[in-house]
């Protein structure tokens, strides 16, 4: 817990965003609805939705979600592709005061059911033909829409306590472990999105996946703003130089990435080289720490209508800082900030070191703070703290397990505490991966490590120990890939006479990590 001590010189270094008084994001949606009936509003491949067609089918599906049962307090799982149905279906879930469980349909058919028991969801909606996991809940299909229209349709009243989504991240149990966030997280980041963006109503990508929180803040600071959300093929996620292209094709002006796919998109361009087309004028990333490599600057050296913002924030809380890089590239650290608190958020710096207290872990306090982890008692009292009051009145805050420092009340990331790393902008805790080796016939103690074979390309080695005398193990990576999504599986998997130890007794992770880098696997 972070605390202080009574002296004044013991709080710790606070930042303060500023008052955040949002209006609730449906009111901006049905205010997009009602002032740009006509207006674009979704483009699914042939698929096209104005603002009115897209409410038509959301009042539709509200409807059939209303004879289910389905209202304040309700949890509906949706699964299925990234498009304008998983849309429809998240709008019309949190229009009847529901909160939205999305399930990625790319994920292990096992941790789906898992993540459809946990978060005790009362209907599934899907997308497509039944999925397996259809016979954990009632299961109802999404449809077309009949062209009935809204009728009037109107949400529920907003309240600042209704949960949004439950979103599921990497567990160090082996389990995924599922988010709460509520509209008085939301609805703030919704409001500054619409302030921050260089103009209202842009032609926004939706790349993030259905699990990746990003998604929510591509989709309704979109919708909630009269600007056209252009649902991305998945087959473009993997194929940066058809992904130039198809940003041009569809005049995309506003696209948020990670890091590493955003570093992909400049070496495609650097690579075509030439007038690449693009109509962007602003670039988001955040998942994991930005790196302004050459590509990068010479990407936006090419596009200087465009702007490239730095955004951080925990599955836990969402986006909580922000920083926009100068519009001179000559200007651009290697290292950017993660810059300032958001309206609304309260940072605390908990120092390990008293006599430095710009450095330390990131809490964050305020509106951001979400309701915690869905029936994990001891990891949230682990997790969201209680602190002596903040100068702005709070006394409740979230461990980020970041290490940062702030300078020039800019905050700039470190490393992590714990053993979550960031692959391809996905939070992934390497003892999940650890405990599911372990579940493995034969295997007697496992470690997971993050590797960078190539400067940028971070990617998970394994390495095991097997039981004298036990089983052999199969296929370990594809027993891994029964239980977890792809960005949680190791390259490789490398059987070990032993694992290096550091004078205590633990794992060395280090030790391991340098062999790995070199080694072979199984």
């Amino acid at each position: 817990m972070c605390q202080a001590g009574q002296a004044e010189t013991a709080r710790p270094l606070t930042l303060w965003g500023g008052p955040a008084q949002p209006g609730c994001l449906l009111d901006g949606l049905v205010r997009a609805v009602r002032e740009h009936p006509g207006h674009l509003a979704l483009i699914d491949g042939e698929t096209r939705l104005t603002y009115e067609e897209l409410w038509g089918w959301v009042a539709e599906l509200a409807g059939r979600l209303v004879r289910h049962g389905v209202g304040p307090g309700s949890r509906v799982a949706v699964t299925g592709a990234r498009g304008a149905r998983t849309v429809t279906a998240l709008l019309a879930t949190i229009a009847v005061g529901a909160t939205y469980v999305p399930l990625d349909a790319s994920y292990p058919v096992r941790r789906l059911a898992f993540m459809l028991r946990d978060s005790k969801a009362s209907l599934l909606l899907y997308d497509g033909v039944e999925p397996e996991i259809a016979d954990e809940a009632t299961a109802l299909a999404i449809g077309d829409p009949t062209g009935a229209g809204s009728d009037g349709f109107r949400p529920v009243a907003c309240r600042p306590d209704f949960p949004v989504y439950v979103i599921y991240t990497s567990g160090s149990t082996g389990l995924p472990k599922g988010v709460t966030l509520q509209h008085s997280c939301l609805d703030p980041l919704v409001a500054w999105q619409r302030a921050d963006s260089v103009r209202p109503a842009l032609r926004t990508a939706q790349f993030a996946p259905l699990n990746f929180d990003v998604s929510f803040q591509e989709i309704l600071s979109t919708l909630c703003d009269g600007g056209t959300l252009v649902i991305a093929p998945e087959s473009l996620r993997r194929d940066p130089f058809t992904f130039l292209t198809w940003l041009a094709d569809h005049s995309v002006e506003r696209l948020f990435l990670p890091y590493v796919a955003l570093h992909m998109l400049a070496v495609a361009a650097s690579a075509q080289g030439g007038d690449l087309g693009l109509s962007l004028l602003e670039v988001n990333t955040a998942g994991e720490q930005l790196l302004c490599t050459p590509p990068i600057k010479d990407l936006f050296a090419a596009l200087p209508q465009a702007r490239l913002g730095n955004h951080y924030g925990p599955s836990e809380t969402h986006v909580v800082t922000a920083w926009n890089l100068p519009a001179d590239r000559a200007d651009w650290p290697l290292l950017p900030p993660i810059g300032r608190a958001l309206p609304g958020c309260e940072l605390l710096v908990d120092p390990s070191d008293p006599e430095n207290p710009a450095i330390g872990e990131l809490l964050v306090a305020g509106a951001p703070v979400s309701l915690g982890y869905l029936d994990r008692p001891e990891l949230n009292a682990e997790r969201f703290v209680t602190v002596e009051r903040t100068p702005h009145g709070h006394t409740r805050a979230f461990r980020t397990g970041d290490l940062v420092r702030v300078e020039d009340g800019l905050v700039h990331f470190l490393s992590r505490l714990d053993y979550d790393v960031k692959i391809r902008g996905v939070r992934v805790n390497l003892l999940e991966i650890e405990a599911c080796l372990m579940q493995q016939p034969g295997v007697a103690t496992a470690v997971c490590v993050a590797v960078e074979p190539v400067a940028g390309s971070r990617q998970l080695r394994a390495a095991i120990t097997l039981h004298p005398d036990g089983t052999e193990p199969g296929d370990l990576r594809a027993a891994l890939a029964e239980l977890l999504p792809e960005a949680s599986l190791p390259a490789s998997v490398t059987v070990l006479p032993g694992l290096p130890r550091t004078p205590s007794g633990k794992i060395d992770r280090n030790s391991v990590a340098q062999s790995l880098t070199t080694g072979g696997g199984r």
